[in-house]
């Protein structure tokens, strides 16, 4: 008991002074579920049947602890709750010959939807997530079907602890759908974050095409053409070719010098009298949703 109180004295005081956040995920790792009265195993590795120390957070862990019993090489954790949770390590002398972190899973975080935003420029090789919930010190994706409990089975895409203005985390996701063939299948995401000891794990499964938003196009020319004003619209350089197989819409917004009035047209032949436009682009086959507006543009005649 003297050393579980000192376990807990520790997990207190590093958690109190805010350096027990991971940025990083652990090697290896075991994820408890929340209560739920199951034991844990931690497995040691050694090849030999030789007697192995155990510790945690570099303390040794003694015999006669509560809530923790060797069996062989092997630990067994029972009761796992917050002062249990941390870094175990199995030595022979001052050799580590493993290291496993112990999380809780953490079962009442949102899902998926609200934490991850996901968006594709085109319908090529990759797309975009980002991270949006600033609490969490780490975060990993990966794309697929075959990625089992077993981390290390999987090709994580791993967040660093460089974070963007709102605290998020940025990732790209490569896939190997074919641009030309229909989707029948979704694509699966999975993710997983640690906010200190608890680690959330939850998956998102949708089509590309819904994830589809292309960049703002490109305003080519402005011509007169009698009464009216053509506009000629190019495709983002981002945007997915043949531009003929992957068509876009234009809507097209424009005050009229007149009367200062605004209107918008999806024909690129527009009122000649207008002060300035800007265009906007979608999927013209699954109406994606709409592009970012291009900046104002003057127009002089």
């Amino acid at each position: 008991m003297e050393t579980l109180s000192r376990w807990m004295f520790g997990f207190l005081l590093i958690s109190l002074t805010g350096a027990h956040g991971l940025n990083n995920f652990p090697e290896k790792f075991v994820v408890a579920k929340r209560n739920v009265a199951k034991p844990v195993t931690l497995t040691c590795g050694a090849k030999s049947d030789e007697t192995v120390t155990w510790k945690f957070n570099g303390e040794v862990i003694e015999e006669s602890e509560d809530n923790v019993q060797k069996k062989g090489q092997n630990l067994i954790v029972s009761e796992v709750d917050t002062p249990m949770l941390g870094a175990y390590s199995c030595w022979r002398g001052g050799e580590m010959l493993s290291s496993t972190y112990l999380f809780l899973e953490d079962e009442e975080g949102d899902d998926l939807d609200t934490l991850l935003r996901c968006r594709a420029k085109s319908y090529d090789c990759s797309f975009s997530c980002v991270w949006t919930n600033s609490k969490y010190t780490a975060v990993r994706l990966r794309l697929g079907h075959e990625c089992r409990e077993d981390h290390e089975s999987c090709n994580w895409i791993s967040s660093n602890s460089k974070r963007d203005s709102n605290g998020g985390f940025q990732f790209e996701v490569s896939h190997s759908l074919s641009p030309y063939a229909e989707e029948s299948t979704m694509l699966e995401l999975h993710a997983q974050a640690i906010d200190n000891d608890s680690m959330l794990r939850r998956t998102k499964r949708f089509y590309l095409r819904d994830i589809v938003q292309p960049d703002s196009p490109q305003i080519v020319r402005c011509q007169e053409v009698e009464q009216d004003l053509n506009v000629t619209i190019d495709p983002p350089p981002s945007w997915s070719v043949p531009h003929s197989f992957f068509s876009l819409e234009h809507e097209i917004e424009y005050i009229l010098k007149d009367d200062g009035r605004t209107e918008r047209s999806s024909s690129a032949l527009i009122p000649k009298r207008i002060s300035k436009l800007r265009v906007r682009s979608r999927d013209s086959l699954v109406l994606s949703p709409w592009s970012q507006w291009t900046p104002w543009k003057n127009v002089t005649h």
